[in-house]
C-alpha cells in the first residue's frame, strides 16, 4: 500500500500534546526532536532524562521525587525507578474537584447515571474512611466482584487511598474463578453487586457470592453494591453489609491520601489462568501512573474535559487503563453489558449522547460490526470522537478499512497491543503520524521494543518474538507468594537472558510499524514453517459466511497438521464449496503451508473472560488432554464441540 488511510492535519499536530511535549523536552534536555521517531529514540536511549520528563509534563503529584531517577538500570529485572519517591495513585486520580462530569455510566438500557469530581471525592472520602474503620491500611488486600460500574471506581480509588492494594473480577466469573485468584491474594474486605443485567437479562449473584465467602476466611467485610434490585435481601449471606449502610456516619471530607514509595503495590492483576492457576502479577502505583498519563496524554492525545470510553469489564487490565484517565481530567465513560443489546448501535449511542472523543473496544468487535454490515457513519453524528482504540487481538487490515468506510473518516485509528503484564502497551498509537492499513503504527514511547529471531538477533520486515530490552517504569513489581522471583523470572526472561520476552509473533515493518501475528505459544509449525493464527483468521473471516474461526495445530504422523473450526452464520452448514472457497483464499493469500488439513464447523468458539479466543485450550481437547483451568473461560462448555471428533482420527 503506497498511502496511508488517515493523516493528521497540521493544525491538529500543532495542538497535540505530543507536539507541546517535544517542545518540553527540547528545552528541558537541551535536543533537537524534529519528529515522533526522534523523540522515540531519544525516550530509549535517554530513558531517566524521558520519564522525568513525562511525569513533569503530566504534573503528577508526589510528595517528593528524590534525586535519583534509575538505580541499576543495567538489571532487568531489577532495575528501580525513583527509589524514594513518594506518592499516590488515587490522589493523582482527584485532582480535580468541581461539578463538571467525572463519571457517565450506561448499564445496558436500565441504569444511567452521572458523578461530578465533587461527587467522587465525596464518595471515595466516605468510603475510604470506613475502609480505614474496618482496619484496611497499606498493603492490604481489597477486592472487588463487580460489573463495570461506578462504585467499582469508588472502591478502587478508596483502597489505593489508604496505600492498600486492588484487584478485581467481573461478576461473570465463576466461584471457582473467583477463588482461584482471590484466594491466592486474601483480601480483608470483598465488594459485589448483587446480580448485573446482560443482553437484556438479569443474573443475581448473590448465591455465587454466598459460595465465595464461604470459602474466603480473609474476608472480614463484605459490601453489597445494589445494582439491579435497589434494597436486596442478604439473608443467607453472614456479615454482609450494603453499600450505604457500610459508609453510613462517615462525612465526606479532605483525604488523607497515604504518600507511599513508588513501587508500593496499587493493583495485583491476574494471566487468563487457561493453562493452570492464574497468576497474580503485582505493579506498583508509581509505574502504573507513570505508564498510563504516558499513554493516554502522548500516544492517545487525551487532553483535560476529554470523554473517554473502554468496552471492557473489572477483570480485564483495560478497566484499570480507562480509569487511569481521571489523571488527564478526562471523564471517563462506563457502559456495563452487552455491546449488541438491544442493537449494534447502543455504544455509538453512547458516543452521541455523551460527546465521546475516544472510543476503546476489541478487534472482535469491529469485526462483529463489519459481519453485522452496521453503517454507523450514516446513523450517528460521532462528530466529537477523535481517536478510536482497538485491542485484545490483532486488528484485521480489512477492519481498518471497515472503520474509515463505516465508522468515520477523519479518524485516528490506533491499534494497541501489551497487555496484563506490564498494565500497559508495548506499542500503540501516533496521533501525530499516518495510519497504514494492518499496522500499529509505533512502539511505546520509553520502551526499548524490538523483534528477535530464534538466536536472538534483531530483525526487520520478519516475524520474530516481541521483546524489549531495557527496564521501564510498568515491569510488574513481581507475583504474588513469590519471594524469590524464580515465577517472574521464569515467565518473561528465559527465552533470552536479561531481555524480556513477551510471547507475542511479530513484525516491524518498513514504517516501522508493528503487524502481530498472534501468541507465540499458539503459533503453528507445520513442517517446521512458523505460521500466526492471525493471518489464516484475516483470510477466512473476510468470507461472507464466516462469522469467526479458531486454527490449532495438530500433532499428525510425525508432523503438524493445519486444523481450522468456523462458526458460520446462521442457517448455513459447511459443504465441499465452502471448504474449498475457504482452502484457495488461504492458498492465494498466504501459502500452501498455510492451508488447513482439516476444516470443520462448530457451534462456539471458548474464550477468555477478556474475550480472546483460547487457542491452547482447544489444541488441549484436540489432543485429549486435559483443560487445566475451565474456570477461566467465559464459556468452558464450548469446548465439547472439539473432543473426541472422528474427523480428527481419520
Amino acid at each position: 500500500m503506497t498511502e496511508p488511510l488517515w493523516r493528521p492535519t497540521d493544525e491538529r499536530v500543532g495542538q497535540s500534546n505530543l507536539a507541546a511535549f517535544a517542545d518540553a523536552v527540547e528545552d528541558d534536555w537541551n535536543v533537537d526532536i524534529r519528529d515522533f521517531a526522534e523523540l522515540y529514540r531519544f525516550s530509549v536511549a535517554e530513558k531517566e532524562k524521558f520519564w522525568t520528563s513525562v511525569k513533569d509534563f503530566t504534573s503528577i503529584i508526589a510528595e517528593t521525587w528524590g534525586i535519583d531517577v534509575l538505580v541499576d538500570g543495567d538489571k532487568m529485572p531489577g532495575a528501580a525507578w525513583f527509589p524514594d519517591a513518594r506518592l499516590n495513585m488515587a490522589e493523582n486520580l482527584l485532582r480535580r474537584c468541581d461539578d463538571a462530569d467525572a463519571i457517565v455510566f450506561w448499564g445496558e438500557d436500565r441504569v444511567r447515571r452521572r458523578l461530578s469530581w465533587g461527587a467522587l471525592y465525596d464518595q471515595v472520602s466516605r468510603l475510604a474512611q470506613a475502609l480505614s474503620g474496618a482496619g484496611v491500611g497499606p498493603g492490604d488486600r481489597v477486592a472487588g466482584y463487580l460489573p463495570n460500574m461506578p462504585e467499582a471506581v469508588i472502591a478502587m480509588l478508596a483502597a489505593n487511598a489508604l496505600g492498600a492494594i486492588w484487584s478485581s473480577c467481573s461478576p461473570d466469573f465463576g466461584a471457582a474463578g473467583v477463588l482461584d485468584r482471590f484466594g491466592q491474594i486474601e483480601p480483608k474486605v470483598l465488594f459485589a453487586a448483587e446480580g448485573y443485567p446482560y443482553n437484556g437479562k438479569t443474573h443475581d449473584c448473590l448465591e455465587k457470592l454466598s459460595e465465595i465467602v464461604s470459602r474466603l476466611p480473609s474476608v472480614e467485610a463484605t459490601v453489597v453494591v445494589p445494582y439491579i434490585r435497589p434494597d436486596p435481601s442478604l439473608d443467607g449471606l453472614a456479615g454482609a453489609v450494603l453499600w450505604d449502610a457500610f459508609i453510613d456516619g462517615f462525612e465526606a471530607g479532605e483525604i488523607d491520601f497515604a504518600r507511599l514509595a513508588f513501587n508500593h503495590p496499587a493493583y495485583i492483576l491476574y494471566s487468563s489462568g487457561t493453562t493452570g492457576a492464574p497468576k497474580c502479577i503485582v505493579h506498583g502505583a508509581g509505574g502504573t501512573l507513570l505508564k498510563h498519563v504516558a499513554e493516554h496524554a502522548l500516544h492517545c492525545d487525551i487532553k483535560p474535559g476529554d470523554r473517554v470510553f473502554y468496552f471492557t469489564t473489572t477483570g480485564w487490565m483495560m478497566w484499570n487503563w480507562l480509569v487511569s484517565a481521571l489523571a488527564c481530567q478526562a471523564t471517563v465513560l462506563l457502559y456495563d453489558g452487552s455491546p449488541f443489546h438491544p442493537d449494534g448501535n447502543v455504544l455509538f449511542d453512547f458516543a452521541d449522547a455523551e460527546a465521546m472523543t475516544l472510543f476503546g473496544t476489541s478487534a472482535k468487535y469491529i469485526d462483529a460490526l463489519n459481519k453485522a454490515h452496521l453503517l454507523p457513519k450514516e446513523t450517528h453524528d460521532l462528530g466529537s470522537l477523535r481517536t478510536m482504540t482497538s485491542t485484545g487481538s490483532p486488528l484485521a487490515a480489512e477492519s481498518f478499512d471497515y472503520v474509515y468506510r463505516a465508522i468515520k473518516s477523519d479518524l485516528h485509528l490506533a491499534s494497541i497491543a501489551g497487555g496484563t503484564d506490564i498494565v500497559g502497551c508495548f506499542m500503540l498509537g501516533d496521533p501525530t503520524g499516518p495510519v497504514w492499513r494492518g499496522e500499529i503504527q509505533t512502539r511505546a514511547l520509553g520502551l526499548a521494543v524490538d523483534v528477535f529471531d530464534d538466536d536472538g538477533k534483531p530483525v526487520r520486515a520478519e516475524k520474530g518474538e516481541l521483546v524489549c530490552t531495557r527496564p521501564f517504569p510498568s515491569m510488574p513489581v513481581g507475583f504474588w507468594d513469590d519471594a524469590d522471583g524464580a515465577k517472574y523470572r521464569a515467565a518473561y526472561f528465559e527465552t533470552f537472558p536479561d531481555v524480556w520476552t513477551h510471547g507475542d509473533y511479530v513484525e516491524l515493518t518498513e514504517h516501522d510499524g508493528i503487524v502481530v501475528y498472534g501468541r507465540s505459544d499458539a503459533t503453528l509449525n507445520p513442517g517446521g514453517v512458523r505460521i500466526g493464527t492471525s493471518e489464516i483468521y484475516r483470510q477466512v473471516e473476510q468470507l461472507d459466511e464466516v462469522m469467526e474461526s479458531i486454527v490449532v495445530g495438530q500433532e499428525w504422523e510425525g508432523d503438524v497438521r493445519v486444523v481450522l473450526f468456523v462458526v458460520l452464520r446462521q442457517g448455513l452448514s459447511l459443504d465441499d464449496a465452502l471448504a474449498d472457497r475457504i482452502r484457495k483464499r488461504i492458498r492465494a493469500n498466504c501459502s500452501p503451508r498455510h492451508v488447513p488439513a482439516k476444516i470443520l464447523q462448530v457451534a462456539d468458539i471458548p474464550r477468555t473472560k477478556s474475550g480472546k479466543i483460547t487457542e491452547l485450550a482447544v489444541g488441549d481437547v484436540v489432543h485429549g488432554r486435559a483443560v487445566k483451568n475451565t474456570d477461566a473461560l467465559a464459556n468452558p462448555e464450548a469446548l465439547e464441540h472439539y473432543r473426541d471428533l472422528a474427523e480428527l482420527r481419520e
